[in-house]
């Protein structure tokens, strides 16, 4: 099956192009609400972070989306063109002590919404794997 993808400027305003891109997604792969549901939400974060994180809202700076169909499963990767992150030291969000703090949540959510998370070229892409049955 065909990939789909989109390449943005890192501006928060182009999440919106996200969303129709998985609206898209959604239609072309025939996946259904709950499916939809958790991958509007962990794409979405995963994007946002790397708007925000990743690229510093550097608007000159692009975010890539990718789907791919597999059997029984579909993949989104986003990458951004920031410096990286240590994925493999992340503060625990529902420690007692984070509990309060506004951010770190969304790696959180995303490891919970999709059924496997990859983190590739030092954590420049992140790769959300979500079973279809």
């Amino acid at each position: 099956m065909k990939n789909i993808s989109i390449e943005i400027p890192s501006l928060t305003e182009n999440i919106r192009i996200v969303e129709s891109f998985i609206d898209n997604a959604k239609e072309k792969y025939e996946l259904t609400d709950d499916l939809y549901g958790n991958i509007m939400i962990a794409v979405i974060e995963s994007v946002n972070n790397a708007i925000i994180h990743g690229n510093q809202t550097d608007k000159q700076k692009n975010v890539r989306l990718t789907a791919q169909l597999l059997d029984g499963e579909i993949i989104f990767c986003v990458s951004d063109q920031g410096i990286g992150f240590d994925y493999k030291n992340l503060p625990d969000p529902t420690a007692p002590e984070n509990v309060e703090k506004i951010g770190g949540r969304g790696i959180f959510l995303m490891r919970n919404l999709a059924d496997e998370i990859q983190f590739k070229d030092d954590g420049r892409t992140v790769e959300l794997t979500f079973y279809l049955d």
